[in-house]
């Protein structure tokens, strides 16, 4: 299938764009807003992740629709190359307000080049029992792969740049135009090495069109609400995800507090999701041991005790560690909640749970990556009296113990609910 490994190539590539410019991105909203202060640096993170999440809360569907309208082809190209031009953009006009513009529109890209690589996956390949391999292929480039290379690659542009004389708001721009230059290469890959994707959409692909984030999140509350299980799930998942998105969220004002720099705001972003995976990898394991009810409910807890020693992390090391953690038991939540969905929830409503829980992850990681620098901003900077000693205490610091303490009574909540005070 040479030409599903070239389109799963190009979405190695294009993933790990995505995940670098999202670390150039907010890094850039805090250089250019470093004059004004903390807490203007705060409310420009939370803005650039809000104009990410905005789009595809709202126009997905009509984005997945008018795709399939065109030659999928050169609906992909055409959205590369848009995001190459723009992102070139940001150099020659250093500005936040253009900033959050390009991000924008390169999330309308997005909405576009994705549904577009989904439609022509079944066609690449040599027979439909191969769409679940190629799916669990996608998962793992895009949530594994490409974080790792999108932080990693963010990382070594940190370090190298400044040694070329470059600042720090030209070292990112340096990584933007790297960005750029990968969907560039994606764009060309597509077009003249990938023809097979080209096609339109029959009539019951357009039939099935994935409905909104908030249709799925309203079909699936009429449910959660009147089942216990679910409902203990649902309160769990929040608190696991938001714990994650809070450690997201500050890392690159985190980063400051302990003395790093853009390298160590990249390093802290992609341990969220090594924990995260890791956690995955041992949540059958742990299973095997505790009963999953119990096993759900107490991760959420771990990943809020996690959140605590994360926000009382005197240096660089102790914070990855903690933060590791915090990925780590939120993905054995994640894990422990899914296969509790596939074996204990009815199949005549199991597809509508997972996609309510599924929306409600993005939502709830998103809109925790966008609120709680602005929480953070408006804590600012305290100082904590000790005896004689006056320390200036960062307001992420504040913000990240809150978080963690919330999680663990969302945890302990959730176990109570799920399990009715029994051990199962």
């Amino acid at each position: 299938m040479p030409a599903f490994r070239r389109l799963w190539s190009v979405t190695a590539v294009t993933s790990t764009g995505e995940w670098m410019s999202l670390l150039a991105l907010t890094s850039l909203a805090t250089h250019l807003t470093a004059e004004a202060g903390y807490t203007a640096q705060s409310f420009a993170l939370g803005g650039v992740v809000a104009t990410k999440l905005i789009p595809s809360l709202l126009f997905g569907p009509l984005a997945g629709v008018l795709a399939d309208r065109f030659d999928r082809r050169k609906v992909m190209v055409t959205c590369d190359l848009a995001k190459f031009a723009l992102l070139l953009t940001i150099p020659f006009v250093g500005a936040l307000w253009w900033l959050l513009v390009v991000t924008l529109l390169i999330e309308l890209c997005t909405m576009f080049w994705i549904p577009a690589k989904d439609a022509a996956v079944p066609n690449l390949l040599r027979s439909p029992a191969q769409m679940e391999s190629a799916a669990q292929l996608g998962l793992v480039v895009t949530y594994g792969v490409a974080v790792a290379g999108g932080a990693g690659l963010f990382a070594l542009i940190s370090k190298v740049a400044p040694l070329l004389g470059a600042d720090r708001t030209g070292t990112v721009y340096v990584a933007l135009c790297v960005n750029a230059f990968a969907f560039l290469l994606s764009a060309l890959v597509v077009f003249f090495r990938i023809p097979e994707i080209s096609g339109r959409a029959t009539e019951s692909e357009r039939r099935q069109a994935p409905p909104s984030m908030l249709f799925l999140l309203r079909d699936g509350y009429r449910f959660v609400v009147h089942t216990p299980l679910v409902r203990g799930l649902v309160i769990g998942i929040v608190g696991a995800f938001t714990a994650g998105g809070a450690v997201i969220a500050t890392a690159k004002l985190y980063a400051s507090s302990l003395g790093g720099g853009d390298a160590a705001y990249s390093i802290l972003f992609a341990s969220v999701f090594a924990g995260l995976a890791s956690g995955m990898a041992a949540g059958p394991w742990l299973a095997r041991r505790v009963p999953h009810r119990r096993l759900f409910g107490s991760a959420i807890v771990g990943a809020g005790v996690a959140l605590v020693v994360v926000a009382v992390a005197v240096h660089l090391f102790m914070a990855i560690a903690a933060v590791l953690a915090v990925g780590a038991f939120a993905g054995v939540a994640f894990l422990t909640g899914l296969t509790i969905i596939g074996t204990e929830v009815a199949d005549e409503v199991r597809g509508r749970v997972n996609a309510f829980v599924q929306s409600l992850v993005r939502l709830v990681l998103l809109g925790a990556m966008s609120v709680v620098p602005v929480v953070v901003g408006i804590v600012a900077t305290r100082t904590l009296t000790l005896g004689d000693t006056v320390l200036p205490v960062d307001g992420t610091r504040f913000v990240l113990a809150g978080g963690g303490v919330l999680a663990a009574v969302v945890g302990a909540l959730a176990r109570r609910q799920m399990t009715g005070g029994r051990s199962r």
